[in-house]
């Protein structure tokens, strides 16, 4: 039987999300969003004067050549980039 999905508040780019994980990915998907949170802030101080919007692109460009890269070089753990495509995907339903 398949775990039943917790539902969790997540904070990504000043914004908040309130999505369903399954209890064993929670952990992965806050280190994940902590990783994307602190590229924003790194972009921030590094491009002042942009907007939110701006910045977040700039991660989500930056984020898809690192899984490309680390695709390339079989680096990505499957584990994380299967939580990354469900942190995705519940974010594509709260969008």
């Amino acid at each position: 039987m398949a775990e039943e999905l917790i539902p969790i508040n997540i904070l990504v780019a000043d914004r908040t999300y309130r999505i369903r994980t399954e209890p064993k990915d929670e952990e992965v998907v806050r280190k994940t969003l902590k990783i994307i949170n602190d590229k924003i802030i790194e972009f921030k101080t590094q491009f002042s004067g942009k907007d939110m919007q701006d910045y977040i692109a700039m991660v989500v460009i930056w984020y898809a050549t690192q899984a490309a890269n680390d695709q390339n070089t079989g680096l990505i753990p499957e584990k994380l980039m299967e939580s990354l495509q469900k942190i995705e995907a519940q974010l594509d339903k709260v969008l």
